[in-house]
């Protein structure tokens, strides 16, 4: 019975370490997305509001949706690229990919309070 119990502790264990790596490349991924900015408005893509959502698997794969200020944006063809590449060459990470999506469209209140600050956009 009690190697049973062991064989459950250490299952949970490996499951909470897992979670705990995702959350650790998540940090890094977000450290990393901040070192982007879009050239019109001086502020990081992150803080900008302009990542929707992060995907993590369980190989380490990441897949982050974003948008632009605007479909006509300057950067849409170089942004998402730079933004891949630099995840990509986080340690730990298998690969990267960046999905654009257009919907919800980005308005300034999905700015972090700090981007707002910076930008004078309250």
């Amino acid at each position: 019975m009690k190697h049973g119990k062991q064989k459950i502790l250490t299952s949970n264990k490996n499951i909470f370490m897992e979670i705990a790596d995702k959350i650790t490349l998540e940090i890094k991924v977000i450290d990393v997305l901040k070192t982007c900015f879009d050239p019109e408005i001086p502020t990081n893509i992150f803080d900008l509001g302009l990542v929707y959502e992060i995907n993590i698997d369980d190989e380490a794969n990441v897949h982050t949706k974003m948008t632009l200020t605007s479909p006509s944006c300057p950067v849409a063809g170089t942004l998402p690229p730079e933004v891949e590449e630099k995840i990509r060459n986080i340690q730990g990470v298998s690969s990267s990919k960046v999905e654009v999506i257009w919907e919800p469209s980005w308005s300034k209140d999905m700015m972090s309070e700090t981007a707002k600050f910076e930008t004078g956009m309250f």
